[in-house]
């Protein structure tokens, strides 16, 4: 029997990515229907996914239109490999410029709670054969964009108005809930006891999060180590109690990366192409991301880079303090991202600082991201927690070792340069324990000692391309699991 599979999100590459939420919707659907699964993909009508998809046909109105004039669903398929995906179109709420999230002052719209409800809604509508020609038997919700697909579902359940579709949620990152105030409920057209501490409501106020770690029938979350840590207080953010009671429920599975975009053999974005076998290319990779960043050319200086949201979460300010360490020992330190407006400022007054040895570019752009990874010899990756991680992966592809703090999906993807893993043939990288300046500083210390051993380095580099983190094995996992719900 093909599984046919409904996942539910706000965001796609290339149509529309603002993090790893989107790499992963593009990835994992596409691996499930190489498993045999009949996977799709339900987005909100952002103008970049109306813009991007091809073949857009009306499918159905939509019976709830949360304020919108009319909302209707459209189904097209992904230029490039084909990948069904519908559509809700309601552009009263969703065709605006810029964020898909926050407006011009980058403050969230304040509709959002609308917008997203639409989005469960309309995931639910799905399921009670709004399309005549197909009806998913799971529908997979990711963060809280998606959360109230489940809530939804549970409430057509109970009036019996659905038979046998069952749940699953996805957390990419339990720090985003999706948190409105208790006025909003009416307007979701869910019932009365839904709002409860067994449902809905979160300190008083409404959670579209904990909806879908309430009423979906199985939760998964990115990386197994996260899936431990999140049942803890230290990074529950308040739902350690609901997670660690649905802990027979909570499965961890580690994302993948997409080798068909990622892989320096083939990359089209890098100045030359390399592989584990034929490296040559990667040291003029590094020539021209040095001149493309303005820094000096040194083939000597190890690069540091960094390819990141510049956030507190994201380490970034125990990286800015150890910037002197980086550059007093000769090295080079590159910055690619856009955030808080203290970490962009600090990083900024670095470069000017140091503009032979720190170069840093505020945004965000694919290409350069590309650029970086393969011209980099270390990628800085020193979160305060990781839900799973994908730039070390992205990292330990390009031959750029992976310098990680041991939380969540990096503590499961990167192995230490200690003498024992460097002897025992297992080191990719350097982790350390403690979120403190000098467990970083001891960390970049033992990259710079490395480094100057140039065996060791080429061994390490070569055994951390040939780590194979492609989303076969992760589809597998998520295959066993709608089984054993279908």
């Amino acid at each position: 029997m093909t599984i046919r599979v409904l996942h539910v999100a706000s965001e796609l590459y290339p149509l529309l990515k603002t993090g790893g939420l989107a790499d992963v919707t593009a990835a994992l659907p596409v691996a499930l229907i190489e498993q045999g699964a009949d996977a799709r993909v339900l987005l909100p009508g952002f103008a970049s996914v109306a813009a991007g998809l091809a073949d857009l046909r009306p499918v159905a109105r939509l019976a709830r239109t949360f304020g919108a004039p009319e909302a209707s669903l459209e189904l097209g398929h992904l230029p490039g490999n084909g990948l069904p995906v519908y559509m809700i179109r309601a552009d009263a709420l969703y065709a605006r410029p810029g964020s898909p999230y926050l407006d011009a002052d980058q403050v969230p719209y304040g509709d959002n709670a609308q917008r997203f409800a639409l989005l469960g809604s309309a995931a639910a509508q799905l399921a009670q054969h709004a399309d005549p020609d197909w009806t998913p038997a799971i529908v997979h919700a990711h963060d809280w964009h998606a959360g109230l697909a489940p809530a939804y579902l549970r409430a057509a359940a109970r009036e019996r108005r659905l038979a046998g579709t069952r749940t699953v949620f996805t957390i990419h990152n339990l720090a985003y809930q999706g948190i409105f105030p208790a006025q909003q409920f009416d307007m979701l057209g869910l019932p009365a006891d839904f709002f409860d501490m067994h449902g809905v409501e979160f300190y008083g106020q409404l959670s579209f999060l904990k909806a879908g770690l309430y009423f979906a029938d199985k939760i998964t979350t990115v990386s197994p180590t996260y899936a431990r840590e999140i049942q803890t207080v230290a990074q529950g953010c308040g739902l350690e109690a609901l997670l660690k009671g649905r802990a027979h429920d909570l499965v961890g599975i580690l994302n993948g990366v997409d080798y068909a975009i990622w892989n320096p053999a083939h990359d089209d974005a890098i100045a030359a192409h390399y592989s584990a076998a034929h490296m040559s290319g990667k040291p003029r990779c590094k020539t021209a991301l040095q001149a493309r960043l303005k820094l000096a050319q040194r083939q000597d200086a190890p690069v540091f880079a960094v390819v990141s949201r510049l956030t507190e979460q994201k380490g970034l300010d125990l990286l800015l303090g150890a910037v002197p360490e980086i550059v007093s020992r000769g090295g080079q330190l590159a910055v690619l991202g856009t955030g808080d407006a203290s970490l962009e400022q600090g990083f900024t007054r670095a470069a000017r600082q140091h503009p032979d040895a720190v170069a840093v570019e505020l945004g965000f752009d694919e290409t350069l991201a590309h650029s970086i990874v393969a011209g980099a010899d270390v990628m800085v990756v020193p979160s305060r927690f990781e839900p799973c991680g994908l730039t070390q992966l992205y990292a330990l592809a390009y031959g750029a070792l992976p310098l990680v703090h041991r939380v969540g999906g990096l503590a499961d993807t990167v192995a230490d340069a200690s003498l024992e893993n460097l002897a025992d043939g297992l080191a990719t990288g350097f982790v350390f324990e403690r979120f403190e300046p000098d467990a970083l500083a001891a960390a970049i210390r033992r990259a710079f000692a490395l480094y100057a051993r140039s065996h060791d380095w080429r061994a390490t580099r070569e055994r951390g391309m040939h780590q194979d983190f492609g989303w076969a094995a992760s589809a597998q996992r998520y295959m066993s699991l709608y089984r054993e719900l279908a």
